[in-house]
């Protein structure tokens, strides 16, 4: 199954969402990133969250959704209310539509919280690992027990 996960600038939670699926997905979801409005680079503190749960970083990138023009999506989940209430392209045609709306780890400012900054932004990033790992682990699940795609979709709307 394969999943696009859109958030505006395709620098934290869409990319924590593509590396996590392609870790925890045993080899039954593939999953890749895009933006809306992406900024052309992945932010360093998800770089750091990723390696320092051994999750590949290779090949991730920011990038326009506009990559996926042609390519075939099962699924699009947005995972920011930014991207959430634009309209998705046209082209992604019978690609199936989901939201599961994330606070973004890498948006809290240091000097917003000096003292124990550190401890808070770790808190911030396990805490969005551990719900996408969470939510990657039943869809597995779900396509292990041979859900139909009309039964999956109506699931991984639902996933809080």
């Amino acid at each position: 199954m394969k999943i696009l996960f859109i958030c505006t600038h395709n620098r934290c939670r869409s990319i924590l969402a593509e590396a996590i699926c392609n870790h925890y997905g045993d080899g039954l979801l593939q999953a890749v990133s895009a933006g809306s409005r992406s900024v052309g680079k992945v932010h360093p503190l998800t770089i750091n969250a990723l390696k320092d749960l051994n999750i590949s970083t290779e090949n991730l990138v920011s990038q326009s959704w506009d990559a996926y023009e042609d390519a075939e999506i099962d699924y699009v989940i947005t995972v920011c209310d930014k991207a959430a209430n634009e309209p998705c392209p046209v082209w992604f045609g019978q690609a199936r539509q989901a939201h599961w709306g994330l606070e973004d780890p890498s948006a809290i400012e240091a000097e917003d919280y000096v003292e124990g900054y550190a401890e808070t932004i770790n808190a911030a990033f396990t805490n969005t690992i551990e719900i996408l790992k969470r939510r990657i682990e039943q869809i597995t699940t779900w396509l292990k027990q041979g859900l139909d795609k009309d039964e999956l979709f109506k699931r991984i709307e639902t996933l809080t």
